[in-house]
């Protein structure tokens, strides 16, 4: 299949001739947008403009800021440029000619000056604009198919946010009218779903300036994120996982030991302490792992040693990619490490692939698999990365099919290759959550060992797994995925108790206690508003439940109970609304009632 190379200028993995297709024509897209800008800004600075996944965007250097007014004389130039079909031209350039024809482009200059010396350098000229570019393009401005520019945001040039911040045009195109108006239906549908705009109204979370990317768990967020480690617990121990905890700041020394200096240390808050002392703030809990498993002597009668770990772990990511949950610095982790011998991997793997199927389908989330093969930076040598690979490969093999499984090349993790799974959520996308990769370097770089049969020592091999991965990450999903209407099991409130006038509040305060005493989590709503209105306000709340109660209600040991569905289910004894209830919870069904 066709793959972006180092001929292409494209940010996006083209798997299919049709995919590679799609990224030409929105690239070439993107060029025409940029002709379109620069000629209403003739003194306008160009960073660059790639395609992406689902489109294309651009960073631009300009005088004022862009209104949602540009975008739409923007598109309006750009339709003209379309129908003129100026072919788009390549040629190649020495350094010294591409430094003259950008010569008052700041940030093209910036990467002509990085290209190493005898690399190719080639530009791209349609009409009288030309770029700096490796391509590819298609033939024409006629062929880059019907297209919508979607929005402005602000983007740190390089992504560095010490440096100037650009003002980024989002775009995309489609070979058809057809194609582009179901994208943007399911872009409409992802804003409705937007976690971000969720969180706020349904009070999950909360972001502040003091500290970006580190999330404020607000009560009701809490409440789901400790009821999803409370599932992930009892399931892990019935598995036989042995749950630890350990420091969030170690000595450099123990990093330097792991390989993370070496190849995460950007990636890692550090901490000078004194003048010879540096601690780094964890970003993985693996090294962590490594020591408790050296605390004392193994032997082979003690694998699997599943080590089971949930700390909170800190990474650094650039402010221009923080993204509300999905894309954090701070974020608990449902690790798991399990030290095994060799001819134990693929028992393990199918032990770790069954939790994950048990999850997973408890939110009704089908799943792909993916296996990330060796990068460019790794530890170890290629003859034990082929080794597990192949090991890898041969668990996909049995589990999905061979060739029914996706292949990251390069996507491994610095010590070893991985098996990632990548969830498809109510609207289509994919999101990459739980991981298991396989490490042969980690443990001999610790010195981990275990007596054998025969009673030589040998080094165990580790498996490190997560099936929620981040926290943070994974509630975000399921904010969207569930637009915020979670499954009873999950919901920070399932049951909301509405008195319909104030002499009801007595026998509504009973109802929320017997509630609460049968593990619901029930709340009474005591305000001043009409009873229609705080209906209303728990549908908004995607509250489960509404029980109403009123005369009837309180003589009759009953409950009017609605669904945020809208659906009215009409009075029930209170004793039969709490067995449905809690049969709905503790069977975690997708469903409201048992009917």
């Amino acid at each position: 299949m066709p793959q972006i190379t180092e001929e292409m200028d494209l940010q996006v993995a083209a798997e299919s001739k049709a995919e590679l297709e799609l990224a030409r024509m929105r690239h070439s897209c993107a060029h025409v947008m940029a002709q379109a800008v620069l000629e209403m800004f003739p003194g306008a600075k160009l960073g660059i403009g790639p395609a992406i996944a689902d489109g294309f965007y651009y960073d631009f250097d300009l005088p004022r800021p862009l209104t949602p007014e540009d975008l739409a004389t923007i598109e309006r130039r750009m339709a003209e440029i379309k129908e003129a079909a100026y072919p788009f031209v390549r040629s190649v350039v020495s350094r010294q000619e591409a430094r003259k024809i950008f010569e008052d482009q700041p940030y093209k200059l910036e990467l002509i000056d990085e290209f190493p010396e005898g690399e190719v350098i080639s530009t791209y000229t349609h009409d009288s604009f030309v770029d700096l570019c490796r391509g590819p393009h298609v033939e024409d401005t006629s062929k880059i198919g019907v297209f919508k520019l979607l929005k402005i945001a602000g983007a740190y040039w390089r992504g560095d946010e010490r440096r100037p911040q650009l003002q980024r045009i989002y775009g995309t195109s489609f070979p058809t009218q057809e194609e582009l108006e179901r994208y943007l239906h399911r872009l409409e549908e992802a804003e409705r779903r937007d976690h971000r705009r969720l969180g706020r109204e349904l009070e999950l979370f909360h972001f502040d300036q003091t500290a970006p990317g580190m999330p404020y768990w607000l009560p009701k967020g809490l409440k789901l994120l400790n009821t999803l480690l409370a599932f992930w617990r009892a399931e892990h121990e019935r598995r036989g996982y042995q749950e630890i905890a350990a420091p969030l700041i170690n000595d450099k020394s123990l990093w330097e030991t792991s390989g993370h200096w070496e190849h995460y240390r950007e990636n890692m808050f550090v901490i000078p302490v004194e003048e010879h002392l540096t601690y780094g703030v964890k970003p993985m809990n693996c090294p962590n792992a490594m020591v408790v498993y050296n605390l004392k002597k193994r032997s082979y009668r003690d694998l699997p040693l599943r080590l089971s770990d949930c700390d909170i772990l800190h990474r650094y990511e650039r402010s221009g990619t923080l993204h509300g949950l999905l894309r954090v610095r701070k974020f608990q982790q449902d690790d798991a490490h399990i030290f095994v011998t060799e001819d134990q991997i693929e028992e393990e793997f199918d032990r770790i692939l069954e939790i994950a199927n048990l999850f997973y389908g408890i939110f009704g989330l089908k799943y792909t698999l993916r296996l990330g093969t060796r990068p460019e930076s790794y530890l170890g040598d290629p003859e034990t990365w082929n080794k597990a690979e192949d090991a890898l490969k041969r668990i996909l093999d049995k589990h999905a099919g061979p060739g029914n499984y996706l292949i990251g090349e390069g996507e491994g993790a610095f010590y070893g290759p991985k098996i990632d799974i990548l969830m498809e959520d109510a609207i289509g996308r994919s999101w990459q959550t739980g991981t298991i990769q396989l490490d042969f370097q980690l443990p001999r770089r610790f010195d981990c060992t275990y007596t054998d049969r025969d009673g030589s020592e040998k080094t165990p091999v580790v498996i490190h797994r997560v099936i929620y991965g981040s926290l943070e990450r994974f509630i975000g999903i399921l904010i969207e995925h569930f637009a915020g209407a979670f499954p009873v099991w999950l919901a920070p409130v399932q049951a909301v108790v509405i008195p319909i006038a104030d002499r009801h509040l007595p026998y509504a305060q009973q109802v929320v206690e017997r509630l609460q005493s049968a593990g619901l989590r029930a709340e009474l709503d005591a305000g001043d508003e009409r009873m229609q209105a705080k209906i209303r306000n728990a549908q908004i709340q995607k509250i489960p439940y509404m029980l109403v109660v009123g005369d009837k209600e309180a003589a009759s040991d009953s409950v009017a109970v609605r669904l945020r569905t809208n659906e009215n289910l009409g009075p029930m004894p209170l004793d039969d609304f709490t067995a449905m209830a809690r049969q709905v919870v503790e069977t975690k069904s997708l469903a409201l009632t048992t009917g």
